[in-house]
Parts: structure tokens; C-alpha cells; sequence
């Protein structure tokens, strides 16, 4: 972490409504240089609300989002890409009939050409991509899928990395390579905001945490205080952290 220079995200009294419905009532967030931040919550909480209007997908009503100290709110996604923040959705969202190789390349598509180092980069990170990288992406497993559309997100060389709900639907044994994988991201010197519904994996990860109800931040702490919390661990641990 670096205590010098602005914060790589910062979110300041953030609104953002759905119609008639406020989604987020005005949150302050910090993700600082080189952090593993996580926010928990139920659904619904507006966990994914915060990153969709992080990348430019969302407007908010009301509120700063500040990437490296600049102003992105109201940015479109594409130029939100340019600036360096890569987001794997929820979902995956892959593009089944392109090959892997084509996924990445999407990834890559700020550049005139997709630049190798990056796709070796990403190539090592997921050995599995490079047996696979003519395979069509819809015929991949799902822990498959999840690893492209984290590589993908790579390819666009990103300062910050968003990342929803990586463990969604995949077998414990997935989860837990996915989430080595991230923490090698990060070692290599990617910030990473992480929206994730197995807690107790999130916060062994994760630097700090928040946690959100109703689109209200109700707690915010270093991720071991988190872990160890009683209201944490019965709302979202099972009522133990082991």
C-alpha cells in the first residue's frame, strides 16, 4: 500500500437510483495503492450498483467517484477503460461464440493490436486459457468462463480491477485457485475492489472490507477485524470464521 498520492478509488456521498428506487444513499469509500478491498452485503445491498457506476455503466444522481484523484462520474465505460479500471461482471459474461484467444482480444481493444506481453501475461495466469485458446468460449466450464472474463479484464492493463461475484456458482476446489489467482494479481501490483458473496474467502483475502445494507455502508474495518466481528460472522459467515 502507498500512503503518498490520491487514492486509486475514492467515493464521495455516491447516489445512485434505480427510478423510483435509491440503490446507494450516499456512500464514502477508499480503495488505496496496491489494496485488496472487499465489500460485503446481501443482495440487494448495492454491491453490484457500486461497481457498475464505478466502470460508467451506471450515472449516479449524486455524488464524486475520483479515480487517481480525477473526476469519472458521467465518464462512458469505454474512455472509464482507457483510464485503467477493468471490471469481470457478474455473470461472466463472455462472448460464447468467439474463441478465447477472440475474448481477450476484446479485452485488448483499446490498443491497435493486442500487445504479447499482455496476452502472455494473462496466458500464465490461467494455463488453462492457453490449452483452450481456439476453443469457443460457450463450450467452457464455468470455472473456465470465470477465468477468461478475469483475463479479459487484464488485457486492458488495469490500475484498478473490478471484480463481482468471482466465486458465483463454481465448486469449492474453483474458488479457491480463482482466488489464488487474484492474490497473485495483486501481487503483481494491481489494486483490486472485490464484491463477493463467500465472506470468509473475501476477507482472509482481502487488505479492508465494507459492508452494505441497503445501500448504506453500516461498517468499515481491516478485513481480520471484519473476519472475527460477531455481527459479521452471523450475518455473513455462518456464525463462525473458521
Amino acid at each position: 500500500m502507498s500512503g503518498t498520492g490520491p487514492p486509486v478509488l475514492e467515493l464521495r456521498g455516491l447516489r445512485v437510483s434505480y427510478g423510483a428506487i435509491e440503490a446507494l444513499k450516499g456512500i464514502d469509500l477508499v480503495v488505496e495503492e496496491g489494496e485488496v478491498v472487499t465489500l460485503l452485503g446481501a443482495n440487494g445491498a448495492g454491491k453490484t450498483t457500486t461497481l457498475r457506476a464505478v466502470s460508467g455503466l451506471l450515472r449516479p444522481r449524486e455524488g464524486e467517484i475520483r479515480f487517481r484523484g480525477a473526476r469519472v462520474d458521467g465518464v462512458p465505460p469505454h474512455e472509464v477503460v482507457g483510464l485503467g479500471i477493468g471490471h469481470a461482471p457478474e455473470g461472466r459474461r463472455v462472448f460464447p461464440g468467439m474463441t478465447v484467444r477472440e475474448n481477450l482480444d476484446m479485452g485488448a481493444y483499446r490498443f491497435r493490436r493486442t500487445p504479447r506481453e499482455d496476452l502472455d501475461r494473462v496466458l500464465a495466469l490461467f494455463p488453462v486459457l492457453a490449452e483452450r485458446r481456439g476453443q469457443q468460449a460457450g463450450t467452457l466450464s464455468g470455472g473456465e468462463q470465470q477465468m477468461l472474463a478475469i483475463g479479459r479484464a487484464l488485457m486492458g492493463r488495469p490500475g484498478l480491477l473490478l471484480l463481482d461475484e468471482p466465486s458465483m456458482g463454481l465448486a469449492p476446489l474453483i474458488v479457491t485457485q480463482i482466488f489464488d489467482i487474484v492474490r497473485e494479481i495483486n501481487s503483481q501490483g494491481t489494486t483490486v475492489l472485490l464484491v463477493e458473496q463467500n465472506a470468509a474467502q473475501a476477507l482472509r483475502l482481502a487488505d479492508r472490507g465494507y459492508v452494505l445494507e441497503t445501500g448504506a455502508i453500516v461498517m468499515s474495518a481491516p478485513a481480520a477485524e471484519l473476519l472475527h466481528d460477531p455481527r459479521v460472522r452471523a450475518a455473513y459467515l455462518g456464525g463462525t470464521a473458521d
